[in-house]
């Protein structure tokens, strides 16, 4: 077909309009309605799934013996007062609180109200900060027993013992600033300044006459006189600190008179010591190095967990940095709770202390802990020295066998996992001041890793 033809056939055509564009249209939407009332036939325990762990937490407490908590109870039969919440609700919360990494008080509270399995449980039992915060630090003897009973428990399960036992140390931060550390000159000043201030406050509120003023003059007092009570302590702590200090420098002199007299070769004399300080935020923190290498005031909190079932069997906690000497107080503390010592007791190097090796030799206990290298490159590690004692030199000769090595590796995958877990659930700074307060917050954790333990060797 000729082009002029298609364009004949073309114009032949009627002309047609553009269509219009559709108008648009809005979606159509499902839209929240939170105003509808809604009746439901549901009870706490129906929002919770039967495998939740929270229940695990409840069937555990469960199996406590709360007794001692029941004791301090002052709410009685016959009597007036107000009834506490159930002490078995106050354990449950802080140990699903620790397994599930929480460490405040407030937030607690927060997840008591809006969490469903911090409500269930509640179970309709009020909750808040000040109680919760009050109960986790007011027990400590009686999470000790907590503690061994859940301990003794595994034991009697056959899935633990003290047959052997490895300890090891984790430096957990204080509530204290490295900056609150106080020479005890400067002290003794900040004990006059707050003296005086807290004398100026008590004058302000007998002199106001306005309610208002003087309870926000009462608050003011009471900041002051904790503030006055705290430095105190730091100065009877520097005090201490610097009377040892002394003690030192008056035997080592006397040392060094009675080798000049005999004759006898003495040591270059040290350099003279700092004065010490102390914390007037936490008097009883001490300043450490931590695993990254820096200085900074913490605690030293010491685990002694179960090869067979990594649960642990006891807890101390001090202010020392240094790890030595620390094996036969724990053992003290193992065979007070249960009755028996452990008979091969591991321990990394930083507890190789020989008085302390020896203690446990004279009782029957054989220490696995690695033989410090000598300065000597040429010397034997394992050859026992002519001044060691027997239990010493049994001791460095144990250590030189393969079957002790293949011991010693247990140390790690149980020691180390303990502290593993509980620097996981949040041990990594302390939120409460002083050692007992301190050696509480340990023990929960203790006590939430064997509950952990027993879900996981026995409920299984």
């Amino acid at each position: 077909m000729a082009s002029h033809d298609v364009e004949e056939l073309f114009e032949s055509l009627p002309e047609q309009a553009a269509p219009e564009r559709a108008l648009r249209r809005l979606p159509r939407l499902r839209i929240a309605e939170r105003r509808q009332v809604e009746l439901r036939a549901v009870t706490l325990d129906d929002l919770v799934p039967d495998d939740h762990r929270v229940r695990l937490v409840w069937r555990f407490v469960e199996e406590l013996d709360l007794t001692a908590l029941h004791a301090t109870i002052k709410a009685v039969e016959g009597q007036p007062g107000h009834p506490p919440p159930d002490p078995r609700i106050l354990v449950s919360l802080w140990l699903f609180a620790t397994i599930e990494g929480i460490g405040s008080a407030r937030e607690v509270a927060r997840l008591c109200q809006e969490h469903i399995a911090y409500q269930w449980l509640c179970g309709g039992v009020g909750m808040n900060a000040k109680t919760l915060g009050d109960f986790r630090i007011a027990h400590c003897a009686v999470l000790e027993r907590l503690l061994v009973d859940s301990f003794t428990a595994l034991i009697q399960a056959g899935v633990a013992s003290l047959e052997r036992v490895a300890q090891d140390g984790v430096r957990v931060r204080a509530a204290a600033g490295a900056a609150s550390f106080r020479r005890h000159s400067t002290l003794q000043e900040c004990r006059d300044q707050a003296a005086e201030t807290v004398r100026r406050l008590r004058v302000e509120a007998e002199k106001d006459p306005a309610a208002s003023h003087r309870r926000q003059a009462a608050a003011r007092r009471r900041v002051a006189e904790d503030r006055e009570r705290r430095v105190r302590d730091a100065l009877t702590v520097a005090e201490a600190l610097q009377a040892q200090q002394q003690d030192r420098a008056r035997q080592e002199a006397e040392r060094a008179a009675t080798a000049e007299k005999t004759g006898a070769a003495t040591k270059p004399r040290k350099e003279p010591e700092k004065e010490p300080r102390a914390s007037t935020t936490d008097a009883e923190a001490r300043i450490m190095k931590m695993a990254d290498g820096g200085f900074r005031p913490a605690f030293n909190v010491q685990f002694a967990s179960d090869t067979q079932s990594y649960a642990i069997a006891g807890v101390s906690v001090d202010n020392v940095g240094s790890d030595m000497g620390k094996m036969t107080p724990m053992n003290e503390i193992l065979a007070t709770d249960y009755g028996q010592r452990p008979e091969p007791y591991l321990a990394d190097g930083g507890y190789a202390k020989l008085d302390d090796i020896e203690a446990l030799a004279g009782i029957g206990i054989e220490s696995y802990v690695p033989v410090p290298k000598p300065r000597d490159a040429t010397r034997d590690r394992y050859a026992p020295l002519p001044s060691d004692p027997p239990g010493v030199a049994a001791w460095r000769e144990r250590m030189g066998c393969d079957a002790a090595k293949a011991i010693y590796k247990e140390r790690a995958a149980t020691a180390e996992c303990a502290n593993a877990q509980a620097r996981n659930r949040g041990l990594k700074q302390f939120v409460v001041r002083g050692l007992e307060k301190v050696k509480a917050i340990a023990l929960w954790y203790a006590l939430a890793h064997n509950m952990a333990c027993t879900w996981r060797l026995v409920w299984a």
